[in-house]
Parts: C-alpha cells; structure tokens; sequence
C-alpha cells in the first residue's frame, strides 16, 4: 500500500527528496484553509507543517489514515496537540535545528535597537542626513539581562560575552553550576530588573511566563533600558512597552513576535525607538534546511518502521519495545507531570526509582517521559528527546536507582524533586490496566489521573473535608473522585479530589485560605 505524505507549507526542496528516495508519495499543497485541508486530509498518512498551516481539531475528525504530523521548526501552537492524540497521530517537532538562528537575530536586534539602524537607513536614503538624531549606545562593558536560559539564551549569552557584555539570567532551571560554566551570573527577576542595560527573552510562553515583562516590571528596569523578544508574543506587555517607549524610560524595544500574529496593524507601529520584523528568528536558507530535512527523516523513520523521534504527544520508543512499554510510559510521564506542577519555583535535582517488573524494561525512555512531564510545566514546547538535554543545559542533577522487587506492586515508578533543599515525592504503578497515583510523600492513597485534580496538602484535622466541600459546591465544581492519605492521626495528610473542571481563583484563594490547608493546586494533565 502507498504511503502517502502531504506538506502543508513551503519546505526546502530536499525535504521532498528523502521522502521519495524512501518510496512515500508526496503532494505539495500550501496555502490551504482549514476546511479545505480537512477536505483532503483523509488521504495522508503524513502532514508536513511550519506555521501558516493549521490542523485543528475539524481537520484531525476527518484524518482517517493520518499517523503522523511533522512540524518543521520547534513552536507547535498551530497544531491542535489534544485533539491529533485524541485521534491517534503522533505530533513530532524539530527542537535544535534552529537555535543558533534565532539567537544570531536576537543579536542582530539587540544592535539594531542600540543604534536604531533601520530608522536611520530608512532617513537616508530618502535623502536625508541626520547624523545627529541617531546618537547611540555601545554594548561594551553594559549588563545584559537573560530571561531564559536554555538553548537559545546559553547562545545569546556566548555572543554577549564576546562583545564584551556582563550577563545576568533569570532561570528557575538555571543551576549555580551551570551559570558558572556559561559565564554568567544568576540572578532573580526582581534583580536583573534593577541591573539590566538590555534585556533578551528567551523563555516559552506558558501560565508562569505570561507578561513576564508586564508594565509592573518594564517600569521597575533603568530608564533607557533595551527590550528585545525574538521568543514569543505574549511574553511583554506591548501596550505598556507603548507607553514607555513614549515616555522615554524604554530607550528602545525590538520584537520579533507579537501576541496576536500576523500583526500587520499594532500600536506600537511608527513609535519612536521600536524596531519590528516578522517573526525571522528561525529564517534563514540553513536554519530552513535543517528543520526541513530532519523532520522528513522523522517521519518517513515513524510511517516505515515505527519509530517515533523528538514527539511531543508520545514516548520516542522502538516498535518492538512499543507494547510493553507504552503503559508505563505514559505513567512515569503523567507522574513527571505531577511533579513538575508542583515545583514550578525551581528545583535542582531529579531522581527516578524503578522497582519490580519494570526494571527489567528499557527505562531509557521512560526517563526521558518522566523528564518531558517535569519540564512541560514550565516550558511548553519541551519532548521527550530534547527533555534529557534540557535538563543537563540547566546543571540540574539526574539520578536513577533500581529495585528488583516492590514491596506492593508489580512494578512501581517513584520521582523526586529537589526544592529549596527539600524532596517532593510522587509514586505510581499500574492497577488493572490503568495508571494510578498510589503515594504522595510517602502516604499511601490510590487516585486516578484525571483532566482536573485538586491537590491539596493540609493538616489532619476534623472540618476540612466538609470545608472544602462547601467552597466547591459553591463554585459549581463538581467532585468526580476523592482520595486521602495521611501520616498519622492528627498529623500531616493529603487530598486528591477529582473535579470536572478548573477551580475559580477566587474559590481557590477561600481553599488556600483554610487554617487546615498548607498547600493546594489543581493539576492539569
């Protein structure tokens, strides 16, 4: 049978030739809609994608023979993720293949805006010659500040250190180890704010790093401070970069994406001192090519053998090892998950505990899978092959032990992390089939993963259930299942409620406000 692969945008021409050299049919179609796409997806076994083509969850209803979707390039918002792992289809991204790019054109906007280069072309050669208007700033011996710093911003910082700049960063998953081997100096946020001559950004866009420049922290930097953004939109507060760029505390801004794409009409289009370009991070001929031809290698390895590579919706495991260790997979990546919610403030190191049957599987990619649950609560865009990797950019500390046998179950995964010195724990194992929390700190329960979970970490004390149940009856939040652990009677004890929906804010700050309760979140899976 025909194996047959649909590229959705423009590709590098190569791209086509691995495919064909590996006998899968190809059909270039780009520039199509959604509808007209869910019209013809249901005669791919493939769809090759950069950004403009958008498979939603009508596209993937209709993809009937579809195994696989290959994003050329590292951002997946274009993909409906939930709705293609509903259906089936493995979403695979292309993690590294464009980081030396984008870094190089957060440079090149970081001096464009330092000497407003293209406003001054753009004078000049409309015959103008205005030399004075155009007093700059060197980069030699100023501050910049990193927020983010993972693969692209370790890269942004070598070529700031080679211009001779100082480099503070804010990472939560940046180690002192690691900072010392980058050459730069960790700091908090609130720190870099006060320092920073320049700041780049180099951090996805998820719940914790939403506005992270909000106006609150664009007016605590020093006045003639440089903004440049070549991550994602979203990340700066664009209407009160507006108003600073106005008032002159923002000496220049650069951006490179925007919160609403394509942005052909914005507000801070004309300002004085801003400097936009549409979203050329990752455009260049060799950053092009390699996204295209990793991702057609990618996937014709997943549509002629199985094998699955940088996959954000399922473990990177072989076809042969897939039956025994799809399930446990999944465990230790919903368990990571847990984890990682739990520890968004940073952490420093990670252990994984094997036990029973499973130690006798290839735990390599179970470990990968627990990493990528980990890491996806802060970064959005991290896999299950580029998770290891992140983790050992960031100097955070891996270690895995085995034990023959469980003293409970067949087999059971445990992962810690390590907060502010102190381990947070979570357990699993598979019970009739299904993946299962089966201890939280060391207290024993047996929850179910569900959409929604509550979890709360409280004292163990009469009243708090009846509390709790009041505060979510009253917000209209239905409780699906409910599981308790304690240490003792009287003494250190937790709660896993299923719901059926998220938790209203004001709701959760009356739960956290509860003298019983020392810790609650609602987890996401």
């Amino acid at each position: 049978m025909t194996i047959k692969v649909l590229i959705g945008d423009s590709l590098a021409p190569g791209a086509i030739d691995i495919f064909k050299a590996r006998g899968i049919e190809v059909d270039v179609k780009v520039g199509l809609s959604q509808d007209e796409l869910a019209d013809i997806i249901g005669d791919y076994d493939g769809l090759a994608v950069r950004s403009a083509c958008k498979p939603n969850a009508a596209v993937f209803e209709k993809a009937t023979k579809l195994k696989v979707v290959g994003r050329a390039g590292i951002g997946v918002d274009n993909i409906d993720i939930p709705a293609a792992t509903a259906k089936g289809v493995a979403v695979m991204n292309t993690p590294f293949g464009n980081a030396v790019t984008t870094a190089e054109h957060a440079i090149a906007m970081l001096f464009s805006a330092a000497r407003q280069i293209p406003a001054a072309s753009v004078r000049t050669q409309n015959g103008e010659w205005p030399k004075k208007d155009y007093v700059g700033t060197e980069l030699f011996s100023k501050t910049l500040g990193l927020i983010g710093a993972g693969n692209i911003g370790s890269l942004v910082a070598e070529r700031a250190l080679g211009l001779k700049m100082k480099v503070v960063a804010f990472d939560p998953f940046l180690t002192e180890e690691r900072a010392v081997e980058l050459g730069v100096e960790k700091v908090e946020l609130e720190e870099l704010l006060a320092r920073a001559d320049a700041i780049t950004l180099h951090t996805p866009l998820t719940d914790q790093t939403r506005n992270i420049l909000s106006r609150e922290n664009l007016e605590k930097t020093k006045k003639g401070i440089i903004i440049v953004n070549c991550a994602r939109g979203g990340l700066v507060d664009e209407a009160a970069l507006k108003d600073l760029l106005d008032n002159g505390h923002v000496r220049a801004a650069a951006l490179d994406v925007f919160e609403t794409e394509p942005a052909k009409e914005h507000a801070l289009f004309g300002t004085s001192g801003f400097i936009a370009t549409p979203h050329l991070g990752a455009s260049t001929v060799e950053a092009q090519d390699n996204v295209a031809f990793q991702v057609a290698e990618q996937m014709a390895d997943y549509l002629l053998t199985g094998a699955v590579s940088n996959a954000l919706n399922m473990p990177s495991i072989t076809a042969e090892e897939a039956p025994r260790l799809k399930p446990f997979a999944e465990l230790a990546e919903k368990l990571g998950e847990f984890a990682g919610q739990v520890s968004t403030e940073g952490f420093d190191a990670v252990e994984i505990e094997y036990e029973g049957e499973v130690t006798e599987l290839n735990r390599k990619p179970l470990t990968s899978a627990a990493l990528a649950g980990i890491l996806r609560a802060s970064m959005k865009d991290v896999n299950m092959v580029s998770a290891p990797t992140v983790l050992k950019e960031r100097g955070i500390d891996l270690k895995e032990s085995t034990q023959d046998e469980s003293p409970t179950y067949d087999s059971l995964i445990r992962i810690k992390v390590r907060v502010d010195g102190k381990w947070r724990t979570v357990s699993g194992s598979i019970v009739n089939g299904q993946c299962r929390i089966v201890a939280v700190k060391d207290m024993s329960l047996d929850a179910k993963f569900r959409p929604f979970i509550l979890f709360v970490n409280n004292n163990d004390e009469p009243g708090f259930i009846g509390s709790l149940g009041s505060i979510l009856g009253e917000a209209g939040v239905n409780i699906a299942t409910f599981n308790l652990g304690r240490e003792e009677e009287g003494g250190d004890a937790i709660a896993m409620v299923g719901i059926d929906q998220d938790i209203p804010a004001d709701a959760m700050n009356k739960i956290n406000d509860l003298e019983h309760v020392r810790y609650a979140k609602v987890l996401k899976f």
